[in-house]
């Protein structure tokens, strides 16, 4: 990963004249869409064989996670097709809005009447029957206002005073609001996506390290002090001595993968999602895949999950102004950060944290973002590739002259 020089390059990119929304569309990238197509059709379908049986055994239709989740995609969707006429700069002014309003929303999170209590953590707001995480909007919040702010500083990004330290500080005050309810898993990937940002932008690294360093006392005070956070440790430090109490999801997760073999046991014939393993269409999603699929399907999916980083941040590199550089780069790097921090956790290579995987999971607020997120992207992608022609076409009639003899 390099460093994006971006202290000559203007702030937004002004799009090129006479560019409709069909050569948009066509100009939008097709690896990227293939692969994200990919990932929603493979969620899709283990979403359905995760929580068929489940459904059907607590007395309701075993098809109701499996409609739920097409209805999050459908409205994602919409909103990505909204978001693809919207250019990039636009959200450019979006910065502060966005970020004002998901710490509200994080902060309505523990108004009595409207924060929801899941399985001991309050995550959700419901309002009129409607029930939204709003940490899931603080990821993209996060990543507009870096995006931002890293380009309008320019050469002061290296500054400790202005470049570094008021983004970290900024970024602590949203996932402080995030890691009280509790959800250290959103919280590790906002911080991930800050440390990115701020590489790639030219920040020292010695102000990362000691970042880093800093950081360390608060997390072990976050697990000393809290039961449920010492007890993942413990199962993470040696998962097969718990595996038949606390350490039973963790161990559940690895007969999973180690069932499943080269090409898997196929699609709907795994076991572990039988009442074994808790959260098999959400958070350990990706040991359904490696049961059902295998080897194979594993490799499938991390190697959509590439060709979105990788394009994404290919993309970045060739975009000659600094906030769609930074805009491009934080999502790609915020959707590459879950999907590798939730796949370290269900492989046991992390302690166990709630956190889906993007385009995969069953989770109606993460789908819709990541869906957001998505058509950012693909906005981004289409700008460069209708600039590119757009470039051409003023140099041709220059270079015509010059060859015109005297």
């Amino acid at each position: 990963m390099k460093r994006i020089d971006t202290e000559d390059a203007p702030t937004t990119m002004p799009l090129p004249i006479g560019i409709s929304a069909g050569e948009f569309s066509r100009n939008i990238d097709p690896y990227i869409t293939g692969a994200a197509v990919v990932l929603i059709a493979l969620g899709t379908v283990l979403v359905y064989s995760a929580s068929a049986v489940r459904a059907q055994a607590a007395g309701g239709d075993g098809s109701i996670y499996l409609v739920r989740h097409l209805s999050s995609v459908f409205v994602g969707l919409l909103l990505m097709a909204a978001i693809l006429r919207v250019p990039i700069e636009a959200w450019s002014k979006l910065a502060y809005p966005l970020l004002i309003g998901a710490l509200l929303m994080l902060a309505l999170v523990f108004v009595p009447g409207v924060g929801r209590r899941v399985n001991g953590a309050l995550r959700w707001i419901s309002v009129a029957g409607i029930s939204f995480q709003p940490g899931e909007l603080a990821k993209l919040a996060t990543v507009v206002y870096l995006s931002h702010s890293l380009a309008k500083k320019r050469e002061k990004v290296r500054s400790f005073s202005v470049g570094f330290l008021p983004h970290v500080l900024v970024t602590s005050l949203m996932v402080g609001l995030i890691i009280i309810q509790p959800d250290l898993g959103t919280s590790a990937v906002i911080y991930l996506t800050l440390g990115l940002m701020l590489f790639v932008a030219g920040t020292k690294i010695g102000y990362l390290v000691l970042a880093a360093v800093a950081a360390l006392p608060v997390l072990l005070h976050y697990v000393m002090s809290r039961p449920h956070a010492m007890a993942r440790l413990t199962v993470f430090l040696d998962p097969e001595a718990y595996k038949r109490d606390i350490g039973y999801q963790v161990w559940e997760s690895l007969v999973s993968f180690g069932s499943g073999g080269a090409f898997g046991l196929g699609l709907g014939a795994g076991k572990q999602k039988l009442y074994f393993l808790p959260e098999s269409h959400t958070d350990f999603i990706f040991a359904v895949l490696g049961q059902e699929l295998g080897f194979f399907g594993v490799l499938i999916a991390v190697g959509a999950f590439l060709i979105i980083v990788g394009r994404g941040m290919w993309t970045a590199g060739k975009l000659p102004c600094r906030f769609p550089m930074f805009l491009t780069f934080g999502i790609s790097a915020w959707l590459g950060a879950q999907a590798v921090v939730n796949m370290a956790v269900v492989t046991a290579l992390l302690p166990t944290k709630g956190l889906t995987l993007p385009f995969i999971s069953y989770g109606r607020s993460s789908m819709i973002v990541n869906l957001i997120a998505l058509g950012i992207l693909l906005r981004s992608t289409a700008e460069l590739r209708a600039q590119q022609p757009a470039v051409a076409k003023k140099r041709r009639p220059a270079a015509r002259r010059a060859e015109v003899p005297a």
